[in-house]
């Protein structure tokens, strides 16, 4: 499912949401670009609204290629993605280099985790219960720094996505590891990190300023992983149209 908001345009920006996440991540950036942009918002694969089970980072990274091929002629204007769909947005960057002239790549893990990795299908199974329960669903968004405005988006959303798609992204995501291909890439981007975030991805975003020719590396002070888009839309957005400036 590709969720569209504003004008219908050429000038148009896709947002990539987070993992266990959905539109409604970008929900406060939609209401200050939709009356100057065309901003599709694409189901990541196998969460809520999508119609394809996740099999891996490279996979969805073909399927949207292939949807902006088919739609927009094999360009947009911005590609932007957090965690998860920041991953996705660096193996489309890999796969295409001239896809978009601008991007940003906010908390996007470019290192694996094995030890992470390995864990993770038995948490999961052990845990998948508790997410039908509201007050884990609150304590987890908590966890995340997520506004509590969205309750409900994320406890309606986060229920829907099985137990085996949790496992295939969350093993996907503590596994990937960006390509020598990135090095290839013409787009102009920005690259995000919190500075309360984990020493990992701090050296996973500078790894990435490092292989993207065209890029900026900032890190925001006294931010976790994904406040930035999540709870400041405003300041998000000034990075938006400054990297389109």
């Amino acid at each position: 499912m590709y969720n569209e908001f504003g004008i219908k345009n050429e000038e148009v920006i896709i947002l990539l949401h987070g993992g266990g996440l959905s539109w409604w991540n970008y929900t406060d950036e939609i209401e200050l670009l939709k009356n100057q942009f065309h901003i599709i918002l694409p189901a990541l694969d196998g969460h809520s609204g999508s119609d394809a089970d996740h099999t891996s980072i490279e996979d969805n990274a073909a399927r949207i290629i292939k949807y902006i091929d088919e739609k927009f002629d094999g360009q947009v204007l911005m590609i932007c993605g957090l965690s998860l769909g920041g991953q996705i947005l660096l193996e489309i960057l890999s796969q295409r280099k001239d896809i978009c002239k601008f991007a940003i790549i906010e908390s996007a893990l470019a290192l694996p985790m094995p030890v992470t990795h390995s864990l993770i299908e038995l948490s999961i199974k052990l845990s998948y219960g508790l997410i039908q329960q509201k007050w884990f669903s609150k304590l987890q968004m908590r966890s995340l720094k997520i506004r509590s405005d969205l309750f409900d988006d994320y406890y309606r959303d986060t229920r829907a996505i099985s137990s085996e798609n949790y496992i295939r992204f969350m093993e996907s995501n503590s596994a990937y590891r960006v390509k020598p291909s990135l090095s290839l890439c013409r787009t102009k981007s920005v690259i995000v990190v919190g500075s309360k975030e984990r020493p990992i991805m701090k050296k996973s975003a500078k790894m990435i300023q490092n292989l993207i020719p065209n890029s900026e590396l900032i890190i925001v002070k006294d931010y976790h992983h994904g406040d930035l888009s999540m709870n400041h839309a405003d300041e998000y957005v000034k990075y938006m149209t400054t990297l389109m400036k």
